[in-house]
C-alpha cells in the first residue's frame, strides 16, 4: 500500500539511501536534516510513517519521536541508530515507536518494517472508522422518526443509558427494539466495550444455559474444551436478552442469580465468576400475563423490568413513513439526488396498510421496490396484499336537491374545504401525509389550502 513517508537523518547519503528504497516499494517521500525540520513539515503535512535517526545534533529522534505521538498518535514511527542499546529501545517502545532496528540493516528488513507497520495502521484506522460509525449508526440515527411516540422513546432511551439499571424493551415483532438495545448501549459509559445480543428464543432448551454462561470439559457430551459463556465475552459492555420470555423457568432462576449477585457459574464448573454486564432484555409477548399464568418469574420479571421501554408499532407512528421510506431506499439504492421517491397513490397505500409486520416489513417492501428497478415507488411495485388494500369508508347518505335549488360550486367548496380540515387533522397537521390521504400531490394541496386562505394559522 502506498503511503506518504518523512525520512529524518543528519546524513544526506542516509536520506537519499532510505528516499530511493522507499520510493522503489511505490511510497511517497520528503526528507528532512533534523528533528526540528521533520516537526516543521508534520506541522504542515499528514505522514502516515516517519522514519528517524536516533543520534542527531539538537533534538533526538526519541525527542521527535514524542513529539509526533503528542502531535500526531496515528503516524507509525520507525527508528533507526548506529548505537542500540536495551535501555533505549525499551524507552523507544514506551513511547510508542512501532520498531526500532540498528545500522547496519538488511534493505528486506527495512521493507518488511515498513510494510507491516503500515498494514497495522491501516487497521487501526479502519477499526477507528468502523467503531465511529456503528456509534453514529446507533447513537440515535438507527431510530428514524420524529413522532410523538419516538420522541418519547429517545427520552427515555437519554435518561436511562448513563446508569446501570436493567431495561425491558416491550413491543411488537419488528418495531426495533434491538436497535433501541443498541442505541442504549452506545450512549452509555459502557460504549467501548461489547454488545452481543442473543435470541433466546432461537436456541434449544439444552444450549441455551451453555450459551449464556459457558461450560467446562467434560461438563456434558460433546463438551470437549472450557467454553466461555455471553456473560463472560460482554464483559465490561452490555448484552441483549431478546425474547426473554422464552427462556425455561429453571434457567430464569440462574439469570435471577445473576442479576442479584452479579455472578455466575459455566455449566459444570465450581467456580463462581464475576459478571459486570449491564442486561437489556426485550420481549413482544406480555410478561405480566406470563406471571400471572406461572411461565414466568414473578422476581426475575422485576428484576428486569427497572425500566420500561415500549416501541410503538408502525401503526401508532405512521407519520414516520415518509421518513423510514427514504431512509430505506437510500439505503438500497444509490439515490443520493433530490425529489420524490415515492408517488402520492403508494403512499396512501402505505398509510391505510395495518403493517402487521410493522417497520421490518415496511424496509423488506422498499427493498423489494429497489430490486425490481423503480426509480420512484410507484403504486404498482407494492406487493398485492398492501397495493389491494382497502379501508372501509363509512357510507355517505343519499343527497338531494332542495326545491329551491342548490349552488353547486358553493356546496362543494365547502366540503372540500371540510375534507382539507379533516385530513390536516388526521395527519396531525403533516401536509404531506394529508395530501396522501387526499389522493393528491403535495402540490395541489397546497394550491386548494391557499385557494380557500386556509394558512398556517388558521
Amino acid at each position: 500500500m502506498a503511503a506518504r513517508i518523512l525520512v529524518v537523518d543528519d546524513e544526506l547519503s542516509m536520506r537519499e539511501f532510505l528516499g530511493i528504497l522507499l520510493d522503489g516499494e511505490g511510497h511517497r517521500v520528503d526528507q528532512a536534516d533534523s528533528a526540528e525540520t521533520a516537526l516543521a513539515c508534520l506541522g504542515q503535512q499528514h505522514y502516515d510513517m516517519v522514519i528517524s535517526d536516533v543520534s542527531m545534533p539538537g533534538l533526538s529522534g526519541i525527542d521527535l519521536l514524542s513529539r509526533i505521538k503528542a502531535q500526531a498518535p496515528d503516524t507509525a514511527v520507525l527508528l533507526i541508530t548506529a548505537f542500540t542499546t536495551a535501555e533505549q529501545a525499551v524507552e523507544a517502545m514506551k513511547l510508542g515507536a512501532y520498531d526500532y532496528i540498528g545500522k547496519p540493516f538488511k534493505v528486506e528488513e527495512v521493507k518488511v518494517l515498513v510494510r507491516k507497520a503500515l498494514e497495522k495502521q491501516s487497521l487501526v484506522q479502519e477499526n477507528k472508522r468502523l467503531k465511529a460509525e456503528v456509534q453514529e449508526r446507533f447513537s440515535f440515527s438507527g431510530l428514524i422518526g420524529k413522532s410523538k411516540q419516538m420522541r418519547e422513546v429517545y427520552e427515555l432511551i437519554e435518561k436511562v443509558a448513563d446508569s446501570m439499571a436493567n431495561v425491558l424493551i416491550t413491543g411488537e415483532s419488528g418495531t426495533g427494539k434491538e436497535l433501541a438495545a443498541r442505541a442504549i448501549h452506545y450512549n452509555s459509559p459502557r460504549r467501548n466495550a461489547s454488545f452481543l445480543a442473543v435470541n433466546c428464543g432461537a436456541i434449544p432448551e439444552t444450549l441455551i444455559e451453555s450459551e449464556l454462561f459457558g461450560h467446562t470439559r467434560g461438563s456434558f457430551t460433546g463438551a470437549i474444551a472450557d467454553r466461555s459463556g455471553l456473560f463472560e465475552q460482554a464483559e465490561g459492555g452490555t448484552l441483549f436478552l431478546d425474547e426473554i420470555g422464552e427462556v425455561p423457568l429453571q434457567l430464569q432462576a440462574k439469570l435471577l442469580r445473576v442479576l442479584q449477585e452479579r455472578e455466575f457459574r459455566r455449566v459444570g464448573g465450581g467456580t463462581s465468576l464475576k459478571a459486570d454486564v449491564r442486561i437489556v432484555a426485550a420481549s413482544n409477548r406480555n410478561l405480566e400475563e406470563q406471571v400471572r399464568e406461572g411461565s414466568f418469574r414473578e422476581d426475575l420479571f422485576y428484576r428486569l423490568n427497572v425500566v420500561q421501554i415500549r416501541m410503538p408499532s408502525l401503526r401508532e407512528r405512521a407519520d414516520d413513513i415518509p421518513a423510514l421510506v427514504e431512509h430505506f431506499y437510500k439505503k438500497y439504492s444509490l439515490w443520493s439526488g433530490s425529489g420524490d421517491i415515492i408517488t402520492p397513490e403508494a403512499l396512501r397505500a402505505l398509510f391505510n396498510y395495518p403493517f402487521p409486520g410493522n417497520v421490518r416489513e415496511l424496509e423488506n417492501l422498499v427493498e423489494r421496490c429497489v430490486v425490481l428497478g423503480s426509480r420512484v415507488i410507484v403504486l404498482d411495485c407494492l406487493p398485492p396484499s398492501v397495493r389491494d388494500h382497502r379501508v372501509t369508508a363509512a357510507p355517505a347518505g343519499e343527497l338531494e336537491i332542495p326545491e329551491e335549488g342548490i349552488d353547486l360550486q358553493a356546496y362543494l367548496d365547502t366540503l372540500e374545504q371540510k375534507l382539507l380540515v379533516q385530513a390536516l387533522d388526521k395527519s396531525g397537521g403533516v401536509k404531506k401525509r394529508a395530501a396522501a390521504l387526499l389522493g393528491m400531490t403535495f402540490r395541489s394541496f397546497r394550491y386548494r389550502l391557499a385557494k380557500f386562505g386556509m394558512d398556517e394559522a388558521d
